[in-house]
């Protein structure tokens, strides 16, 4: 989920608008930090040494300083571990490597997902992509943010949300028909 700060600090969407007006890294620097945690830990899983996992964290902010300026960022989070993933992939993709046995269950949840936004340019992907979520029943939303966004697990988000195993399950595909379906729409359109 967003960070949605109450204790006097700026939200992720007010750090990036303070960082558009700013033209300094400042800002962008504060919101990387607060989702460092999250950064590292991905990078780590995907690829196994805490050397390799913080040297991404590195180039993950570069990458980043270039990239903000490009998209119009509607939900911060999730667009950040979308690009997180994306540097990782490719990363062992140059090494020649593939994806851990160990995550091929989620890869093959994830895969609709790539595919949906690699299809074309990842910016009107990203924002297509925005829309279509919002548009998800609330349980569907809540199960594919979990999930994809937040890197939980079956078993993880029917304890969050007191949902059985089955329905969380039934929610995520459903959620990613629905989301494939109502990109296609997007798709349409544009074309």
């Amino acid at each position: 989920m967003e960070r949605d700060c109450d204790d006097g600090m700026p939200d992720d969407g007010q750090l990036l608008a303070l960082h558009a007006q700013d033209g300094t890294n400042r800002y962008l620097g504060q919101l990387y930090e607060r989702y460092l945690p999250m950064v590292y830990g991905v990078c780590l899983r995907y690829l196994h040494s805490p050397a390799d996992a913080g040297d991404a964290v590195m180039d993950i902010f570069e990458e980043l300083t270039v990239k903000v300026g490009r998209y119009e960022i509607g939900r911060f989070r999730p667009w950040l571990y979308t690009l997180v993933r994306n540097h990782c992939l490719q990363k062992l993709r140059r090494r020649g490597r593939e994806v851990p046995v160990e995550d091929a269950e989620r890869v093959m949840e994830y895969a609709p997902l790539v595919h949906l936004l690699h299809e074309r340019d990842d910016e009107e992907r990203l924002a297509a992509l925005e829309r279509c979520l919002e548009k998800l029943p609330e349980k569907q939303r809540e199960c594919i943010d979990k999930f994809f966004y937040a890197d939980k697990s079956y078993a993880d988000i029917s304890a969050e949300t007191l949902y059985p195993v089955k329905s969380v399950k039934s929610f995520l595909q459903n959620g990613k028909r629905n989301l494939r379906l109502c990109m296609e729409r997007e798709t349409d359109e544009t074309d």
